[in-house]
């Protein structure tokens, strides 16, 4: 068993029972290590974002081998626990149980699937479909039993809110957590009394499981803080993609600059300097550990 993946796994828990859990969307290694740098306990890592970064929307186009590749190299680059958006699970439930070994293997802390059906769409646009009930628990289940650390974090997203109402939501979530779901993402709820109510009920219907808000931009769900969110009995706080729209528009606005004036230098104040960037990095710390390989080699030649 992958021990790292354990410890994080096991991190992600005593987090959730401690604190409600911000996760920021990583879309690279380098977000993710900026991240981490910022003080949170865990992050995201947003198949919207990866989609993003290789120019593609996100429609469900990425392979299971793409998404663990960009994932794996993104955990890999820090300490704290991530999870990673697999979309519909890549497939039915068999592929279900080859994402969830390739995820934990690649050391992810835990995997968020949704029952839409293919292609899937963005979350807070009109035109999902979404697959039935039964369906969506044959995947949980089929994850649940791959999974090999019991530790490793399964969240359900459901998008049933917008295709068939807040109280099938509820439903088909209490039907996920039966199934060997760990947490509840209920996806685009458009007030704080709906994110009241769908908490509210699913306590009723006996559903005892961490709720995971989506506190994503230009969206259906109204901008409400983390506090917010935690007062409304959410445990887990999302914002997926603010680090990607924040990058693209610095980047846009760095190349008209660029393409206006032909120089950057009016810039500089809104850059890291490269010490900045080399310290993000531990570019020192790869040259301490490089000198101490050549003094070991020099110490040979000289025995």
């Amino acid at each position: 068993m992958d021990r790292p993946n354990q410890s994080k796994a096991r991190r992600l828990r005593e987090l959730l029972s401690k604190q409600t859990v911000v996760l920021p969307g990583a879309f690279n290694a380098l977000t993710a290590m900026q991240i981490e740098r910022a003080g949170f306990h865990a992050l995201y890592i947003s198949g919207a974002g990866l989609s993003a970064a290789r120019g593609l929307p996100d429609i469900g186009l990425l392979s299971l081998t793409e998404v663990v590749s960009d994932a794996a190299t993104i955990t890999r680059a820090v300490t704290i626990p991530a999870i990673v958006d697999a979309d519909t699970g890549f497939g039915p439930p068999l592929a279900v149980m080859r994402a969830m070994k390739e995820f934990e293997q690649a050391g992810l802390a835990g995997m968020q699937i949704e029952d839409q059906e293919l292609p899937k769409r963005c979350g807070h646009l009109p035109g999902k479909r979404l697959v039935s009930t039964s369906e969506m628990v044959s995947k949980l289940c089929a994850a649940s039993d791959e999974r090999r650390d019991p530790d490793f974090f399964i969240v359900a997203r459901t998008d049933a809110r917008a295709v068939e109402g807040v109280d099938a939501a509820v439903r088909r979530a209490r039907a996920y957590i039966d199934a060997g779901a760990d947490a509840i993402f209920p996806e685009a709820l458009e007030s704080a009394d709906e994110f009241r109510t769908f908490a509210r009920q699913l306590a009723k219907e006996g559903g005892k499981a961490p709720l995971v808000a989506n506190m994503t931009e230009f969206g259906k769900t109204p901008y409400l803080s983390v506090s917010e969110f935690e007062d409304l009995g959410y445990r887990l706080v999302l914002f997926p993609v603010t680090a990607l729209r924040m990058t693209t528009k610095a980047i846009e606005q760095m190349l008209v600059e660029l393409r206006t004036h032909g120089s950057q230098r009016e810039l500089l104040d809104q850059m890291h300097t490269r010490q900045q960037l080399y310290d993000l990095l531990r570019y020192a710390e790869y040259e301490q550990r490089d000198r101490q390989f050549h003094s070991t080699d020099d110490d040979h030649a000289a025995s």
